[in-house]
């Protein structure tokens, strides 16, 4: 192998990990941002395409506008959270990428009971003029302990 190719294929993959890493950070800056006061429109527009579906086990939001809202709405249910995931695996082809972590979210209720789950979360980014953002994003419950917050519960 000459220089050049070992030199272009060095490139090429220092391309693809700082791209896989863009991707990772992506999701870490959504969960981060759940546990924070911050969920307006900037936050969503710096995560989401405008054509983006966000899907839980109890709701699914499709496209930019209101999607800041949509998770204000869930996260009122909530005293506090905490999530926590596991480094992402991220697959890329070209501009698009997929991504798959698990994910542990500890939701203090109002009573201050504890409501926690172990979830699956699966989702595609695209690259954009403005970087990566996502495209999809879905969570599966895997197992929970405690029970969610009833309606005479939520704030």
């Amino acid at each position: 192998m000459s220089t050049v190719d070992t030199e272009y294929l060095a490139a090429a993959r220092h391309a693809a990990a700082v791209h896989r890493s863009e991707v990772a950070a992506l999701l870490d800056r959504y969960l981060v941002g759940l546990d924070s006061a911050g969920l307006d429109d900037a936050w969503a527009r710096s995560l989401f395409t405008a054509d983006a579906v966000v899907e839980f086990p109890v709701g699914r939001h499709q496209g930019i506008e209101g999607l800041a809202g949509f998770h204000r709405t869930a996260m009122a249910k909530f005293d506090s959270t905490q999530h926590l995931n596991s480094p992402a695996v991220v697959d890329l082809d070209g501009d698009r990428a997929r991504l798959r972590t698990n994910l542990i979210s500890t939701q203090v209720l109002t009573s201050q009971e504890l409501f926690v789950t172990g979830t699956a979360a699966d989702g595609e980014a695209v690259l954009t003029a403005h970087g990566w953002r996502l495209r999809s994003l879905s969570f599966r419950l895997i197992w929970k302990t405690g029970e969610p917050p009833k309606p005479a519960q939520l704030r």
